[in-house]
């Protein structure tokens, strides 16, 4: 696949490169006045563009096509992740951007082994992978991650403002089956919720509850807190129709 870009600024047949995006088609891709390229736009959708200049720190094109990405799908997914301690959280955007999540909300929990760190620099770097992984994957979109919601109450506030369609709560003790609350077309926006290595203490899974979240389960295994979102993103995406 072609190195793909996504637009800093696209309007009126017109769109830019900045930043390391810039530096690399010009200086690395060694492009040229003329050239032509894959250009994604904030809207989604995919162009062809033609290099018209070159300057310093900026690339500038002019854009024709405008045709929908085939790797971006019709629902919606946000990951809501209890924030993992380690790293993990990188190996859960990478991959999840992949299989088409897009959006990733990380969430401290009062169970949570992992405590807020230097988050703002922390965030830059996911979502310089999200970028990354975007391209790998021939995405339209780069997922956005969001800075970590510090509790409960913070992500039960979240769910009531975004007016999900279903935002699914998966619980280590279980809940409804998850076939039968998805399925294609059936809901485009959709959250999935799930813990960090300690899990969810009593009360804050009442909360999801109350919040109106719909507790499901992952299967008689107990997951690590790096597999379950990756394990609950794949289920609903096949049965939403997105897999296939």
């Amino acid at each position: 696949m072609p190195h793909r870009y996504f637009a800093s600024e696209l309007v009126d047949g017109r769109a830019a490169l900045t930043g390391a995006d810039a530096h690399h088609l010009a200086h690395v891709m060694r492009a040229a006045v003329g050239d032509t390229v894959p250009l994604c736009g904030p809207d989604g959708l995919e162009y062809t563009g033609t290099v018209t200049a070159l300057v310093p720190g900026r690339v500038e094109f002019a854009v024709s096509g405008g045709t929908p990405t085939r790797a971006e799908p019709g629902a919606e997914i946000t990951l809501y992740i209890g924030y993992p301690k380690q790293g993990k959280l990188e190996d859960i955007v990478r991959h999840g951007v992949e299989l088409g999540a897009a959006r990733f909300v990380p969430f401290f929990s009062r169970w949570c082994v992992a405590a807020p760190k230097n988050e703002d620099k922390k965030n830059a770097r996911y979502n310089r992978i999200a970028a990354e992984a975007a391209k790998q994957a021939g995405r339209g979109r780069v997922p956005a991650v969001l800075p970590p919601l510090p509790d409960i109450t913070a992500l039960c506030a979240a769910l009531a403002r975004e007016r999900y369609d279903i935002a699914l709560f998966f619980y280590e003790n279980g809940g409804a089956a998850l076939r039968g609350l998805v399925a294609p077309g059936q809901s485009r926006r959709i959250a999935l919720i799930t813990g960090s290595e300690g899990g969810f203490a009593p009360e804050e899974a009442a909360a999801l509850r109350a919040a109106g979240a719909v507790t499901v389960g992952l299967g008689p295994r107990i997951l690590r807190c790096e597999t379950a979102p990756l394990a609950a993103l794949a289920a609903v995406m096949t049965l939403a129709g997105e897999l296939e």
